[in-house]
């Protein structure tokens, strides 16, 4: 029966919608795909490992422990997620430092694709961290990039990199929802 097509359809299409997450007027297909990742990072200062950051904790304190970091003073450090499987990446989410440095993360690029040729730090760059203006959260567009590796590099001499949450929003290759 039409009728009951047309209506299973608005339902399903009710259903998804309601169930999207929603950031910044933005909607994302799929929930933060990045919690099922796998996480690694250039070095390790104490206990704060790469998988800190995708621990789905946003609390922006270093000090309390939800926060990953790199070793201090390193050439161009670097922070990963393997999604373990390709997306079609339309946001990524960056939660940095809310007690103190904040500035540490300017300049850090968020890098996304197939390829972990220079540890992924080749990938197409979706966004560059200008300055986050006191606003430990920020969302980059990604505008659909593939890829299954996301990286965040700061290309500099002597940094360190600190990151609380990194959320990433995608849908499946391949797949366009439309509303």
């Amino acid at each position: 029966d039409v009728h009951f097509t047309v209506y299973m359809i608005f339902r399903i299409t009710a259903y998804v919608y309601r169930n999207f997450l929603h950031d910044d007027n933005c909607r994302y297909p799929l929930p933060n795909v990045a919690l099922k990742g796998e996480a690694t990072q250039s070095s390790t200062l104490s206990v704060a490992t790469a998988s800190k950051a995708i621990d789905g904790r946003r609390n922006s304190f270093y000090s309390n422990g939800f926060c990953s970091h790199t070793a201090e003073d390193e050439t161009n450090p670097w922070w990963r997620v393997d999604l373990q499987r390709s997306f079609t990446i339309t946001a990524v989410k960056v939660t940095n430092r809310g007690d103190c440095c904040a500035e540490r993360l300017d300049g850090a690029e968020i890098r996304i694709g197939n390829s972990l040729e220079n540890n992924g730090n080749n990938n197409p760059r979706c966004g560059i961290i200008e300055s986050l203006d006191g606003t430990p959260t920020y969302t980059f567009q990604c505008h659909e990039m593939e890829g299954r590796y996301i990286n965040v590099i700061i290309p500099a001499l002597l940094r360190a990199l600190t990151l609380c949450e990194v959320q990433v929003f995608a849908s499946l290759p391949g797949i366009a929802l439309v509303f």
